[in-house]
């Protein structure tokens, strides 16, 4: 009688077992130090970089999170979208790719919240979302967020992240700038306080106007804000522009910012603010 297992190959050492694939945390490499960091311990460390202190960009809900009273934020007009007005070739797919990327039907979302139990209008601008370009939506969106501060007398608190006006929409994208302009100077003109905290990257028709029309400016540290681009000004000028130009920390050195604030302490350098602007006395584990 033949054996069974006669023809039957040897076993070799891998067969029959199931060899479980070792698990690879995806790293994100800091641009200023080159230290690669673990995607969560970034996020557990408020997207900053352990080694340097260098700030990732943070996208709009988990600033909301961060900055917010607990389910405190109630957004206005979610369903707000930009069109392709101008029939501008490929805008129609970039709107579609920046939803998917990023998760927003705009650049910007803007809603009442309490911060430390300050009623006040916050709005986050997305940078996941065309670098937070400012559109005619985006401009909308923040204009109507300065209007129901206006009616209700609160303080609005702003987060900043832009490449600045949106050219798929052309001259519309640019009128955004005077009516956002005009909408800080109806709520300015009632006495009500205006915070900006302006991010990575705060540039072009943003910059130009309500990212710097704040009663009180504060900066990300090594945040980018300017207007045109510092090889743009080099090329036009034809001068090396000086070193860290326009970083928070130049911009601060010459009065065009009022303090650079770390992300880890914003939150209690807010309340601060809108505790001295109300007269009331901020909380003392939540002090600066």
């Amino acid at each position: 009688m033949i054996p069974r297992n006669l023809f039957k190959r040897a076993n070799n050492e891998l067969e029959g077992r199931q060899v479980a694939e070792e698990f690879v945390e995806p790293t994100q490499t800091c641009p200023d130090c080159g230290v690669e960091t673990a995607v969560t311990e970034l996020k557990d460390n408020l997207e900053v970089c352990p080694k340097c202190g260098h700030h990732f960009r943070m996208n709009s809900r988990q600033r909301v999170e961060l900055i917010a009273d607990k389910d405190s934020f109630v957004e206005i007009c979610p369903g707000m979208e930009s069109v392709n007005l101008l029939d501008f070739p490929d805008y129609d797919e970039k709107l579609r790719s920046s939803k998917a990327k990023s998760g927003e039907s705009e650049g910007v979302i803007v809603g009442e919240a309490a911060i430390g139990g300050h009623a006040c209008v916050m709005f986050v601008m997305e940078p996941e979302f065309m670098i937070g370009s400012m559109g005619t939506v985006v401009g909308e969106k923040i204009t109507r967020g300065f209007e129901l501060a206006l009616e209700k007398g609160l303080p609005v608190v702003g987060f900043t992240v832009s490449g600045g006006a949106r050219m798929q929409e052309g001259i519309l994208s640019l009128m955004q700038m005077a009516k956002t302009s005009g909408a800080v100077k109806r709520h300015s003109d009632a006495g009500l306080l205006y915070i900006v905290v302006l991010t990575d990257p705060t540039t072009g028709g943003v910059t130009a106007s309500f990212a710097m029309e704040g009663d009180i400016i504060l900066a990300e540290p090594g945040a980018l804000v300017g207007f045109a681009g510092p090889r743009v000004i080099e090329q036009t000028i034809r001068k090396k522009l000086p070193k860290g130009f326009q970083t928070a920390e130049f911009l601060l050195d010459h009065g065009f910012v009022d303090a650079i604030s770390p992300r880890s302490g914003q939150r209690d350098m807010l309340i601060n603010l809108l505790a001295l602007h109300s007269g009331a006395q901020a909380p003392k584990n939540e002090e600066v």
